[in-house]
């Protein structure tokens, strides 16, 4: 790990398992912003975060001898989150960004500190921590109080999948609790490494989602017959959207030597097809910018340091700022959340398109006997009722703001909840790609023996080996979890080859 240096790559495998490994040349920046703070309190001036109170009691000037107090007081003061604990791979992101962060040198904590949160990573403890009650400024207070409080020994760590006080877990990895020093407290709890875990997070899976979906569109469009004319480089080249452009390369590529769209290339009486088949390159490549736009603003916080006053060691001096505020993350997740909800609203409309016989012209539901039975009906309004779930979630929460602290913090940022509301629109819109797998390959069958192209033959043998042709009506819900389980894997992904990347 090379904090400052990072990549979206380097967090993407540390989401995914990876265990980082702090660049050496940390140590050095580590001990002389240490060495810096033990200056200041030895000059006995009053400074914010250090030797003060916090927040609205910034005015209290702490002595000395209460200091170590004063910062174990502020992580077990702060400790007041809320709702079910975090997943374990989030938690451990927001913990590899906490240390990204105070090893570059701004945060006055000691190496130790620094060195036990690295030792937690690498000996699999994670802390419990509740994931509601930051309002994204003073930083993400509880959730990372939580996290701290572990490392004095209170609370509880998973270990092995299972809940155990965290002195007990410590212990059983060899490790010992932390007594904080001086600024130690107020570094480790102020900070948007909470909210930049979650965005981060869904920014990792919605990749995945978003590649499936031009999988599965494509799938949809040789289901329903439909023409990669839409999908011609020289139209899109017009407008100059790299997203755009990139998208219809990809249909275009995904579609390239299909027989079924070979049958129907000539004497094809439609003129033109339904937009969410011909509009493909403009609403996910509209939605893919708009997601790299909110990667290159994570990749940039992750990168950053958040926490506040903010040690400067060639000076000697702590600066007061508010780097804690997470507007950036807020309005990168907001965005996302548009980006998530359009890509699931446009899979929705496909899947009504394909079971719809005046507008597909294949089989009612998709059914050999439709009336007897009735295929894929309900499966539509499944992916109905979860697209309408995300458009109610898509409202941006950066707009709301309610003053916290006595009205000393009086503009928040909201982008804790802005990044915790994205994994659950990304569980939904997963579903909803995953339901039209299910019906583009099975509208693929009508068309036997004609195959699609190389490429989605290969996610349609992929379905297969897990769910069989649908003849007669069968409970429809493990059929869903498979295919949603291979869109969530990535497996689509890899059958159909190389498709546009938000982490380049």
């Amino acid at each position: 790990m090379k904090p400052g240096a990072m990549s979206l790559r380097d967090w993407r495998d540390i989401y995914r398992g990876a265990v980082p490994t702090l660049d050496p040349a940390c140590v050095p920046l580590i001990e002389r912003s240490a060495a810096a703070v033990s200056a200041i309190i030895a000059r006995g001036e009053p400074v914010y975060g250090i030797n003060t109170g916090f927040g609205k009691l910034a005015n209290v000037h702490i002595p000395p001898e209460d200091l170590a107090t004063l910062q174990r007081n502020i992580v077990l003061s702060h400790s007041a989150g809320a709702g079910s604990a975090m997943p374990v791979p989030v938690a451990r992101l927001m913990m590899a960004l906490k240390l990204a962060s105070l090893a570059q040198g701004a945060s006055g904590v000691r190496l130790e500190t620094v060195r036990l949160l690295e030792a937690m990573l690498a000996k699999g403890l994670t802390p419990v921590v509740p994931c509601q009650g930051s309002v994204g400024a003073s930083g993400d207070l509880a959730p990372l109080a939580h996290m701290s409080a572990t490392m004095i020994g209170t609370g509880e760590m998973i270990v092995d999948g299972r809940s155990v006080p965290a002195d007990t877990a410590l212990a059983g990895a060899g490790l010992k609790p932390l007594t904080l020093g001086a600024k130690e407290g107020l570094a480790l709890l102020n900070g948007t490494q909470f909210s930049t875990a979650y965005a981060l997070a869904a920014l990792f899976e919605t990749e995945t989602l978003f590649q499936s979906a031009l999988v599965t569109g494509a799938l949809s469009t040789d289901a329903a017959r439909g023409s990669d004319a839409p999908f011609d480089r020289r139209i899109h080249l017009l407008r100059r959207h790299r997203g755009q452009i990139e998208t219809a390369d990809a249909l275009r590529n995904l579609m390239h030597g299909s027989a079924i769209r070979a049958s129907h290339l000539v004497g094809d009486e439609r003129v033109q097809d339904p937009y969410c088949l011909r509009c493909q390159p403009q609403v996910m490549g509209a939605a893919l910018d708009l997601l790299r736009q909110a990667a290159v603003t994570l990749e940039t916080e992750a990168n950053g340091v958040t926490d506040n006053p903010l040690i400067f060691a060639e000076t000697g001096e702590a600066l007061s700022g508010g780097n804690f505020h997470a507007e950036p993350v807020a309005f990168a997740a907001d965005t996302m959340a548009l980006a998530i909800c359009e890509i699931g609203s446009l899979a929705e409309r496909r899947i009504a398109m394909l079971v719809d016989p005046a507008l597909s012209g294949l089989p009612a539901f998709l059914t050999p006997r439709p009336g007897l039975n009735s295929g894929f009906m309900i499966p539509q309004v499944t992916a109905a009722a979860l697209v309408s779930e995300n458009k109610q979630r898509a409202h941006p929460a950066s707009v709301d703001s309610i003053p916290t602290s006595a009205n000393q913090e009086d503009h928040v940022s909201m982008a804790a909840h802005a990044a915790r509301r994205l994994m659950d629109m990304a569980d939904n819109c997963g579903t909803v790609i995953g339901i039209e797998l299910l019906v583009a390959a099975q509208g693929c069958d009508f068309h036997a023996p004609l195959k699609s192209s190389p490429w989605l033959e290969a996610v349609r043998t992929l379905l297969r080996r897990e769910v069989p042709h649908l003849d007669e009506d069968r409970s429809l819900h493990p059929d869903q979890q498979a295919a949603t389980r291979l869109v969530r894997s990535g497996a689509v992904v890899q059958a159909a080859g190389t498709l546009p990347s938000l982490c380049a």
